[in-house]
């Protein structure tokens, strides 16, 4: 999948160790696109080899602050209603 969504972008980064959260990439007007990751898999991924809470808080503060330029991947968060 990586090769796929990297066509748009030859210097796309990805996050090690997440394929199986890789959904898809974002477009966005003025940026290179970039990869996107489904952001709950991902903390389930970590999750595998910690607790739940440290999972989430190794997110936050290795994945999601880790800004190497502008071709860092993103994290969709799926905000889901129900009725």
């Amino acid at each position: 999948m990586r090769d796929e969504i990297a066509e748009g972008n030859e210097d796309m980064l990805f996050a090690d160790g997440f394929d199986d959260a890789l959904i898809g990439h974002v477009e966005r007007a003025g940026t290179p696109t970039i990869a996107c990751y489904d952001r709950d898999r991902c903390i389930e991924i970590l999750a595998n080899d910690m607790s739940y809470e440290d999972a989430l808080e190794y997110f936050y503060f290795n994945i999601v602050g880790a800004y190497v330029g502008e071709n860092t991947p993103c994290f969709l968060t799926r905000n889901i209603n129900e009725k």
